[in-house]
């Protein structure tokens, strides 16, 4: 049997990178990208790292360094992102037969074979090169026997810049000498807390985490962080995910831009809330069987009342229908709303998840509306889905349409330069 080969392919300070490819004249120019509502720092190009912003950071407590730096400011663009993020898997899938996306920004490739064709290093370039080609956007690719050894290799494409970007960790030996180099923080799936214990028993590195006794890692920690050391050893023990598994919950929340107080305002909220939960729910083909709906003040703000409640409901037969689920999210919110506070969040989670193969339907129950069965409302949902895929006028529930007072604050927002034909880049 064949050794793996996996190759991490990671972009590089993604969400900053996004920005500033559309603005080339941003290129040497220090950028972050903030958080809902603008509140935080949430991704930095390499010349805001280099200033030192920190991740996290509230945006005005670095009010002197916007200043004397001219740092750029951007308002997270979750569409942009998102819509780069899929030229830039579609590329890597075009490039090697299996690919598994882990997060918007990253993805492993099965590279197993490949050598027969090519070197694992001039596929890296390569790769970093067709994406920077493609889509425009820098990457760094790590390559090596196991997932855990190419994020490492990942880390230090990043980390050294005579690596030119891509580093192939395949030969033991080369593991070995980045191994002795790498923090056991950097290590993947080794958190804060783990690596303070480990630290504590004089593992600081990642080689003398690898060399650490299996069966003592298993006994002071978990199977876990076993599997992890015998992965730094080369040993795949992390199973190939041709497809993601399936959600068990779906949260759909958000602080608003400015305090809400009335009612109307909450339920304009929480539709759209429901609303988007449920696309995501038939996006995923799946029903829900029980809805969460919460509220809650500002807890930061001590100056004004508090008040912070929700409220659950178990569906007689699973749906996926948004009518209905907006319908119980409406029952459940005007049943824990009170009148007199300023309130700063709002939330729906949608759970005891499943596929159509779990349905069972009311027996006493309308087969008219959204029950699990009901033809009608599959047809009319997924005629919706189609009309809000494909056409630039949405189509949604009624009580969505007034004044969006609960709207996020995002003074920075940067054009849909990808995915509006009114916001398209002009080159003149």
């Amino acid at each position: 049997m064949k050794q793996p080969v996996f190759a991490l392919v990671d972009c590089n300070n993604f969400y900053a990178s996004c920005e500033k490819l559309f603005r080339p004249d941003l290129r040497n120019t220090p950028v972050v990208v903030l958080s809902n509502n603008d509140g935080c720092v949430v991704a930095r190009s390499k010349e805001a790292k280099a200033l030192g912003i920190k991740m996290g950071v509230p945006v005005h407590h670095i009010k002197q360094e916007i200043r004397q730096h001219g740092i750029q400011l951007f308002s997270s663009n979750y569409t942009l992102y998102g819509d780069m993020s899929h030229r830039v898997m579609m590329t890597l899938e075009a490039m090697a037969p299996k690919v598994d996306v882990y997060s918007i920004d990253e993805a492993f490739l099965d590279l197993t074979g490949l050598e027969r064709l090519m070197s694992y290093q001039n596929f890296g370039q390569q790769a970093k090169d067709t994406v920077h080609q493609n889509v425009g956007l820098p990457v760094c690719v790590g390559i090596a026997p196991t997932r855990t050894l190419a994020k490492l290799a990942n880390y230090a494409a990043k980390k050294y810049p005579a690596t030119g970007g891509v580093v192939d960790l395949t030969n033991p030996a080369r593991q070995r000498r980045l191994l002795a180099r790498v923090p056991v923080d950097e290590v993947w799936g080794v958190g804060r807390k783990i690596a303070s214990r480990l630290q504590a028993m004089n593992i600081v590195t990642a080689i003398q985490l690898a060399d650490t006794d299996l069966a003592t890692l298993r006994k002071r920690f978990s199977v876990v962080l076993e599997r992890t050391a015998r992965e730094l050893n080369g040993v795949p023990c992390l199973p190939w995910e041709d497809a993601p598994p399936p959600k068990k919950q779906i949260m759909c929340s958000r602080s608003f831009g400015q305090p809400v107080y009335a009612l109307a305002n909450l339920e304009e909220a929480v539709t759209h809330f429901a609303t988007r939960a449920t696309e995501k729910l038939r996006g995923g083909q799946q029903y829900a069987g029980e809805l969460m709906v919460f509220i809650r003040t500002n807890p930061f703000k001590s100056t004004v009342p508090q008040y912070s409640k929700s409220a659950s409901v178990r569906f007689i037969s699973a749906s996926q229908d948004s009518r209905v689920i907006v319908q119980h999210a409406m029952n459940l919110l005007r049943s824990i709303y009170r009148d007199g506070f300023e309130y700063a969040k709002a939330g729906v989670m949608l759970s005891e998840l499943t596929d159509d193969s779990a349905l069972q339907d009311d027996l006493f129950g309308s087969s008219e509306i959204g029950t699990a069965h009901s033809a009608r409302s599959e047809r009319l949902m997924s005629v919706i889905d189609e009309i809000n895929r494909k056409s630039r006028a949405k189509i949604c529930m009624a009580r969505e349409t007034g004044p969006a007072v609960y709207a996020m604050r995002r003074e920075h927002l940067s054009p849909a330069y990808t995915t509006d034909w009114g916001e398209l880049p002009r080159v003149l």
